[in-house]
């Protein structure tokens, strides 16, 4: 199936699921009390805040849940909305946005970009995370945001351009076969 101004479907849909994901981040805060949710401060990979979510709508304590295990949470680290932490640190908030962004340009512009060009666009967050990691150097989170909507827009190129490769070597691959 072939949709006009549509370069895959693949990246349409990729496109759609991103954009969906963020909207459903960024309103999360909002289908909470305010000042509800101050400190969701834990670790990565381990459900440190059930007692806090047990309460909650389930559409908001579905994604706080997936927040609580796939993201450290530290409040400094993440932005308030409604006077509530959002599900995310700024750094992965910016990584949704960025892959939506790279995704939505994509799915309607095909893009002829070197991969390994791209993969410079993971450079920054590589930096500005790993730099914390091992020095007493504390990134800020318009920086984090920064960092993590250009590592999710190369990501997004980078997945687009496998795509687009794949694209073409299954036309070579009509062209080259046998006619009937």
């Amino acid at each position: 199936m072939r949709i006009p101004f549509v370069t895959s479907i693949g990246l349409l849909f990729a496109f759609l699921l991103c954009g969906v994901w963020l909207v459903l981040v960024a309103i999360s805060p909002f289908l909470v009390p305010s000042g509800t949710l101050t400190d969701l401060s834990g670790s990565v990979s381990v459900k440190d805040n059930v007692e806090q979510f047990r309460d909650l709508d389930p559409l908001p304590k579905a994604i706080y849940s997936i927040g609580d295990v796939e993201c450290h949470q530290i409040a400094e680290r993440s932005y308030f909305l409604n006077g509530n932490e959002m599900p995310f640190c700024a750094r992965d908030f910016g990584l949704f946005m960025g892959l939506a962004g790279g995704f939505g340009l994509v799915a309607f512009y095909r893009l002829k970009l070197n991969p390994i060009l791209l993969m410079l666009g993971l450079v920054p967050l590589g930096l500005d995370g790993g730099i914390q990691l091992v020095t007493d150097y504390e990134s800020n989170n318009p920086l984090r945001l920064t960092t993590g909507i250009i590592a999710g827009v190369a990501l997004a190129l980078i997945i687009a351009q496998f795509i687009f490769l794949m694209q073409e070597d299954k036309k070579k691959a009509v062209q080259r076969a046998p006619q009937a």
